[in-house]
């Protein structure tokens, strides 16, 4: 994989994860809070981050946003 397919993957594998965190965050803040000191912000932070990890992981397996069949071809030039 060259450098510039590399960095177009990281970046999109990246702006996915983020907005997995985020979709994450808010579906938990929505679902147990009255308030915002009723938010267990621990428990929304660390699903957060578990669901962008999990989301890293799964980019692995390819993204639709990097349409280069050559990207995780290791034998390309």
């Amino acid at each position: 994989m060259n450098r510039q397919n590399w960095k177009k993957w990281l970046k999109a594998a990246i702006v996915r994860a983020i907005k997995t965190m985020a979709q994450t965050a808010v579906a938990l803040i929505g679902t147990n809070a009255i308030g915002v000191t009723d938010v267990n912000w621990f428990a929304v932070g660390s699903a957060a981050l578990l669901a962008g990890i999990v989301s890293l992981l799964t980019s692995i397996a390819g993204l639709p946003e990097v349409d280069d069949t050559n990207v995780y071809d290791l034998t390309a030039k």
